[in-house]
């Protein structure tokens, strides 16, 4: 039986697809020659609920198994209206090849963590999960009721799993997790400890980050990103800039405690992203103004932008939607010019840089410096080089090598 793995969503569901590829002997190159689809599902937006259900429409004649966030929130409806013929909680992925046959719907519980590492990786990075959960609770957020409570990876398992891909190779390591900056919080370790212990690893050369907490970003990971190996970029969620915005979003993060910090790492060359969700119920024209003035003083030098849609099951969902789509569309587009125009300046500092090549595209190669800025090169390298690049132009979207 040929298995496809389709993937929707973020990082830790990448890993976990690349985990259930490990457990199947029989893959198939895509939809058409496969026996068997096992959808491994997003649900953090009502949006990602209706593309999981097209995709599922289009391919209703295959044997669907549906997995991953989505499981918890649309699995029973797709089960009862026959349009999958299985359904499976995140809990069941490392053994998935045991439950090709299965039928019906086992949601399981959250009381595991995983064990299973990446036996074999065909790019020149790997993403390595360190951490399953979230304590966090967000108003806007499902994620915490569809992955449950944080809950830490055995230190000894990730490490070994480093030390066995730098062994083959792999070089760059990018670390994900449902909120990843909790990570150690369970077991008395902590982020920048197991960093450390990475950086010491033959072989790794880069270390990368997903999204950070602002509470999580202590002085001994501020330090590490001074080390040479963990990337001097850090991606930090704010998800806005006015307090009374943040109240009503049930956030943790307040402009007094964040301002400073970006400040303090903006001084030691670190470029700074961070996720913004405009549209929110409750973000009025006034508290819009906040939060524009105050976005302009962050050092930022890349952003994910959120245009809000309500997620049934959370708490943002049942107020009041008070924020037209055309007016929310209009604030992210003024919130990315501001960015571009800050990541423009802050690339034309023009230091020499290290690429790491990760893609081949129209005759140039393509690959990420340190500050997490793209690079087009020449074709003059191999993919998954690390090149020094001193001489380069400056353009609006990347760099480009001379």
């Amino acid at each position: 039986m040929k298995v496809y793995i389709k993937t929707f969503g973020c990082r830790s569901n990448i890993f976990d697809s690349e985990i259930m590829k490990n457990k199947l002997s029989d893959l198939a190159k895509n939809e058409n020659e496969a026996d068997i689809i096992i959808v491994n599902s997003c649900t953090v937006t009502n949006f990602a609920d209706r593309d999981i259900r097209q995709y599922i429409n289009k391919w209703h004649n295959k044997k669907i198994i549906f997995t991953g966030c989505g499981a918890y929130t649309q699995g029973e409806k797709l089960f009862k209206e026959k349009k999958v013929s299985a359904v499976l909680g995140h809990k069941f992925k490392e053994e998935i090849d045991k439950y090709l046959d299965f039928e019906g719907v086992d949601l399981g519980d959250f009381d595991f963590k995983n064990k299973e590492t990446l036996k074999e990786i065909h790019k020149s990075k790997a993403f390595i999960k360190i951490q399953e959960g979230c304590d966090f609770e967000c108003a806007y957020c499902i994620i915490p009721q569809v992955r449950g409570p944080s809950r830490s990876i055995d230190e000894k398992i990730i490490i070994d799993e480093v030390k066995y891909l730098a062994q083959r190779g792999i070089k760059e390591f990018v670390l994900t997790g449902i909120n990843m900056g909790s990570y150690g919080k369970d077991t008395g370790s902590s982020l920048a400890k197991l960093i450390k212990k990475m950086s010491k690893i033959r072989g790794v050369k880069r270390i990368r980050l997903g999204s950070l907490e602002p509470s999580q970003v202590d002085e001994e990971l501020i330090e590490l990103t001074q080390n040479g190996i963990l990337e001097k970029h850090l991606h930090i969620a704010l998800q806005h800039t006015s307090d009374k915005m943040l109240r009503i979003m049930k956030r943790r993060n307040r402009v007094k405690t964040t301002l400073p910090l970006f400040e303090k790492l903006a001084s030691m060359g670190i470029a700074l992203g961070t996720d913004f969700i405009v549209g929110h119920p409750g973000e009025s024209e006034e508290i819009w103004e906040e939060a524009l003035e105050n976005f302009k003083k962050y050092p930022l030098t890349h952003i994910h932008i959120f245009r809000y849609s309500p997620r049934e099951g959370t708490l943002s969902s049942k107020m009041k939607q008070d924020v037209r789509g055309d007016i929310a569309k209009k604030r992210a587009k003024i919130l990315d010019k501001i960015v571009k125009e800050k990541n423009f300046k802050f690339r034309n500092k023009k230091m020499p840089l290290i690429v790491h090549i990760e893609d081949e595209k129209n005759g140039f190669l393509y690959g990420y410096d340190e500050y997490y800025n793209k690079m087009q090169l020449p074709k003059k390298f191999e993919k998954g080089e690390w090149v020094r690049v001193e001489n380069y132009e400056v353009k609006d979207d990347m760099n480009v090598a001379r």
